[in-house]
């Protein structure tokens, strides 16, 4: 009976906890966001933001408005700090949401000569050959559990594609490897030169 009670607990845990640290977060951010603006209704500064980044966004598509954000863009990558803060923060965004996605090939490397042990990663550049590295590619592998991860430069020949989405490649990285997904289906080639497309 006790057993039967505490198993009964952890599954309400497991069901309670990521429902309550959403809402929590969710609230905590509108709040804040609530905060800055000054607004007295809750959650109209989030909706507020959400709408001023929708139409910053349509404004960036324009042709007249491009010229002034490339301008804008100009001036940030001339200011020393500014530049690599700047520059940095917009690639990251790319890669993940931009027209210049990078994190949409999921690979698999193998990191040991007898191919025993393997990373779970996503290839950011096909050919390095301005580096002087004609057969390398650089594959980016997130930290499960955080906003990090390690870049690996390594031969074409130890990349094998997933045969996955590139969202449940990351969820599955990033959790540790316990958000469900498989990567049963591999590719069974190897990559003899760094091309991937």
């Amino acid at each position: 009976m006790m057993r039967r009670l505490i198993g009964y607990f952890a599954r309400g845990m497991v069901l309670l906890t990521p429902l309550a640290v959403t809402i929590w977060v969710c609230w905590l951010v509108f709040n804040r966001v609530d905060g800055w603006l000054g607004l007295p209704v809750p959650g109209a500064g989030f909706v507020a933001t959400i709408a001023l980044i929708t139409v910053v966004g349509f404004l960036g598509s324009n042709l007249l408005t491009r010229s002034l954000m490339a301008g804008l863009e100009g001036i940030m990558t001339r200011l020393p700090f500014v530049r690599l803060l700047y520059g940095s923060t917009k690639d990251l965004l790319n890669a993940f949401v931009g027209e210049k996605r990078r994190f949409d090939k999921p690979v698999l490397v193998s990191i040991t000569p007898n191919d025993a042990v393997h990373v779970v990663g996503f290839v950011t550049q096909e050919s390095l050959a301005h580096l002087g590295l004609d057969e390398q590619v650089a594959v980016y592998c997130p930290h499960s559990y955080n906003f990090s991860g390690q870049l690996y430069v390594v031969s074409g020949s130890q990349v094998r594609p997933l045969d996955v989405a590139s969202a449940d490649a990351m969820a599955f990285v990033v959790s540790g490897g316990v958000s469900g997904l498989v990567p049963a289906s591999l590719s069974t080639g190897e990559y003899a030169t760094p091309r991937l497309s």
